[in-house]
């Protein structure tokens, strides 16, 4: 842990930025404060080969500094492999709001926002992420155009969270016909760790196809809304991560699989929403490799939402962006074969394939 009092000299020793554990040569980490509004974001630049870096602004009420940081270097570095290996023409990055979205956001705060994504001059194209809704990306819009995930009255491709469900959705199906024998998940008991926009989607999908769904989340007034409207089971046992199920869907913060979890589970199959489940990639991955989980990596099967939002850049359909999502089903399929014939964890697996576009867009461009 680092101290709530530093001195300029400590400052100094702990290299805050570039000697982060979570900095994977970012091109540019911008930090944005703004006293009349209380305005503090950071604003992560992972890579820009492929395209401008495009990723979703995520408010949150940080403990700290140090740990917003390392959210938004996560965060970043995987929006640049999320968008590489479902072959968009963009870059990574993210940024995140210091704050609590349900109190202290507000028009002049977002505004003000804005201006500082203007100001990079479409190097970083935002979009919604967890504390922010599509009227606040229309906020943002007042002031930039470099902003992705608008109201579709004015033009833009609307919540992407309904998309991002279905390309989780597509790929727990891949997963379970790699691990199964059969896609369907008919019978399946699932276990959906947070149910907000994207989770109570794919909820909605797994009991439409007969699932057998069990949720969770920290809102217990949310979990019974939820759980009454599509008929899943609540969990109320005393250990999340040991419950007996066929599939685990992390779908609200990353981290949940690390040293306290990855001997607990008995699920067959990790396949979710969240960014960056594991706290641990390498670690981690491995572990569940030994084990015999398949994890369906989360930068690949949840880029449904990146793919929806562009759109508005690439000028598709929602039908095109529905089709180009369900293809997550094929890539997962490749991935999970790619890591057996490598003798890697399939999480390596699809961050060579990324990282492979990346170093032949970057030589071809004489980068």
């Amino acid at each position: 842990m680092i101290a709530e009092v530093t001195t300029p000299k400590e400052l100094q020793k702990m290299d805050p930025v570039f000697g982060q554990v979570s900095f994977d040569n970012h091109e540019q980490i911008v930090f944005c404060n703004d006293k009349d509004t209380g305005l503090k974001a950071i604003i992560g630049i992972h890579n820009t080969v492929l395209g401008p870096a495009l990723g979703g602004t995520r408010m949150w009420n940080y403990t700290n500094e140090w740990e917003a940081l390392n959210d938004v270097l996560r965060l970043s570095r995987g929006m640049t492999f999320k968008s590489a290996i479902t072959g968009l023409n963009l870059g990574g990055g993210k940024a995140v709001i210091i704050g609590d979205a349900k109190t202290q956001k507000t028009p002049e705060l977002m505004r003000k926002f804005g201006e500082f994504v203007h100001s990079l001059s479409g190097k970083y194209i935002t979009a919604e992420d967890v504390g922010m809704q599509t009227e606040d990306m229309d906020t943002v819009r007042d002031v930039t155009p470099y902003v992705t995930g608008i109201s579709e009255s004015r033009g833009g491709s609307g919540n992407p969270s309904p998309v991002t469900a279905f390309g989780v959705y597509m790929g727990m199906k891949a997963a379970a016909k790699y691990k199964f024998g059969s896609e369907s998940l008919a019978g399946i008991k699932v276990l959906v760790q947070g149910i907000g926009h994207v989770g109570e989607t794919l909820v909605d999908y797994l009991t439409k196809e007969g699932a057998i769904v069990t949720i969770s989340d920290i809102n217990e007034a949310r979990l019974k809304e939820v759980g009454a409207h599509y008929g899943a089971k609540v969990f109320n046992g005393s250990d999340l991560y040991a419950a007996d199920v066929d599939i685990y869907a992390p779908c609200a913060l990353g981290a949940t699989i690390n040293d306290d979890t990855v001997y607990k589970l008995n699920a067959s199959i990790v396949a979710g929403a969240a960014n960056n489940q594991l706290a641990n990639e390498n670690i981690h991955g491995k572990i569940l490799q030994e084990r015999g989980i398949l994890y369906a990596p989360d930068f690949l099967i949840n880029a449904g939402g990146i793919i929806n939002v562009y759109a508005e850049i690439e000028h598709y359909d929602k039908a095109e962006a529905m089709r180009r999502t369900e293809n997550i089903y094929n890539t997962t399929l490749e991935i999970f074969d790619y890591a057996v014939k490598n003798n890697i964890t399939t999480h390596q697996a699809a961050l060579t394939i990324a990282q492979n576009r990346i170093n032949l867009r970057k030589k071809e461009s004489g980068k």
